[in-house]
């Protein structure tokens, strides 16, 4: 696990694509996606997280590769101003797909999970653990240790740091309650069991922080 990000990268697509030239370009655009000023949260350090997560629980995966492919791409187009970057982000990962030896149907697989990533909240299908395990990796944050937490709150206000406090507080506050009403924040038994419980405290912290002023 503290293989560099892009040994990582073509260790997983060169099997997929031959074309190193091909591969190098497709990871450049990806760092340069990542690293962005007005990234903090959205991040490499989030893809490695993610990475790593999914490493440590290789076994509870049915097609590792093509959720470690949705976890490169998931979050490589984000923009504060749009509400279209899960699609946007699948259709980027198709473009390179498309020169793959990955079937179709995996493709669309890779594009379906990243697309799924746009509202946690969402009622899920019950038999996909693969999906599962995606998006509860993607929210483990929510259930970090509370100075984890705040910074990564921190982190996404800075993201929207050209919106207004009065504007992010009332849709940062939209955010959380929805997030806090959810039934169900994490699908598998095993984020659920570890996290649930922190994560519904950090975010009722911050949606109380809100209210009385700011993060």
């Amino acid at each position: 696990m503290n293989t560099t990000l892009p040994a990582r990268w073509h260790q997983l697509t060169a099997p997929l694509i031959p074309d190193e030239t091909r591969r190098t370009a497709a990871l450049k655009q990806l760092t340069e996606a990542y690293q962005a000023s007005d990234r903090h949260y959205h991040s490499l350090q989030h893809i490695r997280a993610l990475l790593n997560c999914a490493d440590l629980h290789a076994s509870l995966l049915q097609d590792a590769e093509v959720v470690q492919l949705a976890i490169w791409f998931h979050d490589a187009v984000y923009s504060t101003r749009r509400d279209d970057n899960e699609a946007r982000s699948a259709a980027l990962a198709l473009e390179f797909l498309g020169h793959s030896t990955l079937s179709p149907e995996r493709r669309q697989r890779v594009a379906y999970l990243i697309e799924r990533t746009q509202d946690h909240t969402q009622p899920q299908p019950a038999a996909d653990p693969d999906l599962h395990f995606f998006l509860d990796a993607d929210l483990k944050i929510l259930g970090a240790p509370e100075a984890d937490y705040w910074q990564y709150a921190r982190q996404v206000r800075q993201e929207y740091r050209l919106v207004p406090d009065f504007l992010y507080r009332r849709g940062r506050r939209k955010v959380l309650e929805k997030l806090l009403t959810a039934p169900v924040l994490y699908q598998t038994s095993l984020f659920r069991n570890k996290l649930d419980a922190q994560a519904r405290r950090n975010l009722q912290a911050e949606l109380k922080a809100w209210e009385s002023g700011g993060v």
